[in-house]
């Protein structure tokens, strides 16, 4: 018998939200999805409103996740934040390459392996995010984009810290556009994913794939259905509780 995955659907607020905001949706959330434990939930707000978000969950059944992190420890880094402030104000979980970061902020494979590092150094459990462009799918060289990136972090960090990973596979060109893959190209993808880190000695059915490109509540039922995808990073559609709470209850029925 196989490894059984429970879904997971992180929320990644990106640069939106307020005081008033963070309360709506986490106390809208945390009301809707308790009980709801078949499958996992998490929500990522920037950084300003990290501790309001922690103190209104509080040992609810949202999990607490950053969008991003410091390599460094600590020191004359202005605008950082490290990976033990984030532990200490209750984040869990990270985001770590996001493409975002990779596309508007330089950050390279390097730099995401050292982010990896801090972050399970402190034992947060980081998401790292792998995916091409449109030019790069066009040209054929999607699974060589996702292998270069899946390689560099099994490089840097070992087989087994690499298992303790989750990997969200974001296509770029699917990214705030409204286009998303269907669910055949996603699995192809997520089944690359599976088997490249199998290839490298990675426990690879235990490791969660999470597929994050325009996800909604009309195309999560789709997504969800497929054998390799194992939850969503959910941009646009987590900013309303309704729409969100859809895509969470839809990774429960699958």
């Amino acid at each position: 018998m196989g490894t059984v995955r429970k879904k997971l659907v992180i929320g990644n607020w990106k640069m939106n939200g307020s005081l008033e905001k963070t309360k709506l949706l986490v106390e809208g959330l945390c009301a809707e999805l308790q009980g709801l434990d078949l499958a996992g939930f998490g929500v990522c707000p920037p950084f300003p409103y990290l501790a309001q978000a922690a103190s209104l969950i509080g040992e609810g059944a949202l999990a607490l996740g950053a969008q991003n992190l410091s390599a460094e420890p600590q020191g004359a880094y202005t605008g950082e934040v490290s990976a033990a402030m984030l532990k200490d104000v209750g984040c869990s979980f990270v985001l770590v390459g996001h493409s975002e970061r990779r596309s508007l902020y330089g950050e390279t494979d390097e730099i995401v392996v050292a982010k990896l590092k801090a972050a399970l150094g402190q034992g947060l459990q980081p998401v790292l995010c792998v995916g091409e462009t449109l030019a790069e799918r066009e040209s054929g060289q999607a699974e060589l984009v996702v292998g270069t990136q899946l390689g560099a972090a099994v490089h840097g960090l070992g087989v087994e810290s690499m298992s303790r990973l989750v990997v969200a596979y974001e296509p770029v060109w699917a990214i705030g556009t409204g286009k998303t893959a269907t669910p055949e190209e996603a699995q192809a993808m997520h089944a690359y994913i599976r088997n490249c880190l199998q290839n490298c000695g990675v426990d690879a059915a235990s490791v969660s794939i999470l597929y994050g490109g325009s996800v909604n509540a009309a195309n999560a039922d789709g997504l969800f259905a497929q054998k390799d995808i194992d939850g969503a990073l959910v941009g646009g559609a987590s900013l309303e509780v309704s729409g969100f709470l859809m895509i969470c209850k839809a990774a429960v029925r699958s």
